[in-house]
C-alpha cells in the first residue's frame, strides 16, 4: 500500500497516535511520518515494538517518540501529554486509535473505561496543548458506529456499545473543540482483515470474516484502513464529522 499523503504535506505536524505499537495504529504512524509529521508511538505494554517503530522513523530522517501509557489511568495519560509538550511544545494531530474490551482479566468494566472514559480523558488532557487548526481523529468500526440501529455479533455487542458511547461522548465536546479552533472527525470502518478484534471474533464465530467478505465483496486490510485514517488528517471535515470507510450495507437501510 503506497502512502496516500504527499511527501512534506505534514511537515512539523506533531502527531500522537494512541495504540500505535502494532496494527492499524502502527501503519498510521508510518504514513504520517513519511509525510513529515513528528510522531508519538503510544503503547500500553509493547515497549519493544513501539521503540522499533520509532527507531525506524528516526533512521529514515524523521522525528519519533515511543511513549508508554495506560490510557485508563489519568496520571499515565497526563504523563504522556507532558512528555510530548516537553519535547515538541504541543500537539497538532491526535488520533484516538486505541481500543479494546475483549481482553480477559482486566475487569468487567474495562471496555467502557477504555473505549469511552479514556477517550474523553485523553482528548481533554491534550486540548490545552492543541493550537488553532489542530485536528482530532477518532477511529471506530461500523459494528460500533451503527450498533443502535443494526445487529452485530453477540460476542462483540458489549465492546461495540462501549465504542459507540465513547464516540457520542466525544461528539458532545465538538462545540468546545470548535470554540478552540480544533477540528474533529470520526473514521468508521467495516471489519478489517488482520486486526486482533477480527481474529478474535472469527475464533468465537467461525466464518465471520469470510461471511462478511462474501457479503460486501471486499474487506479493507490493516494498511488500507490506516491509509484512510492518515488521509483524515488532511481531508476537509464532513458536515456530520463522519468518514465511513468500506461498505455500509447491512448497517443502514
Amino acid at each position: 500500500m503506497s502512502n496516500p499523503l504527499a511527501p512534506g504535506s505534514l511537515t512539523d505536524t506533531r502527531a500522537v497516535v494512541t495504540g500505535s505499537s502494532r496494527g492499524i495504529g502502527a501503519d498510521t504512524v508510518g504514513y504520517l511520518a513519511e509525510a513529515g509529521a513528528k510522531v508519538v508511538v503510544n503503547y500500553r505494554n509493547k515497549a519493544k515494538r513501539a521503540e522499533q517503530i520509532a527507531e525506524k522513523v528516526v533512521a529514515a530522517g524523521g522525528s519519533a517518540l515511543a511513549v508508554g501509557a495506560d490510557l485508563t489511568d489519568h496520571e499515565s495519560v497526563q504523563a504522556l501529554v507532558d512528555t510530548v509538550v516537553e519535547e515538541w511544545g504541543g500537539i497538532d494531530l491526535l488520533v484516538l486509535n486505541a481500543s479494546g474490551g475483549m481482553e480477559s482479566g482486566l475487569g468487567e468494566d474495562y471496555a467502557v473505561r477504555l473505549n469511552r472514559d479514556a477517550q474523553v480523558d485523553m482528548l481533554q488532557t491534550a486540548v490545552p496543548h492543541m493550537p488553532v487548526g489542530s485536528r482530532v481523529v477518532f477511529v471506530t468500526s461500523h459494528q460500533a458506529h451503527f450498533v443502535e440501529t443494526a445487529e452485530t455479533m453477540d460476542e462483540y455487542v458489549p465492546v461495540a456499545k462501549s465504542k459507540r458511547a465513547g464516540e457520542l461522548a466525544l461528539r458532545e465536546l465538538i462545540p468546545q473543540l470548535e470554540a478552540a479552533g480544533i477540528e474533529f472527525v470520526v473514521v468508521s470502518g467495516d471489519m478489517i482483515e488482520g486486526t486482533i478484534t477480527a481474529t478474535l471474533l472469527n475464533r468465537l464465530n467461525p466464518g465471520a470474516i469470510e461471511g462478511r467478505r462474501q457479503e460486501v465483496g471486499k474487506l479493507y486490510s490493516v494498511s488500507e484502513f490506516a491509509a484512510e485514517i492518515a488521509l483524515a488528517a488532511i481531508e476537509p471535515i464532513p458536515a456530520d464529522h463522519t468518514k465511513l470507510v468500506g461498505d455500509v450495507s447491512g448497517f443502514v437501510g
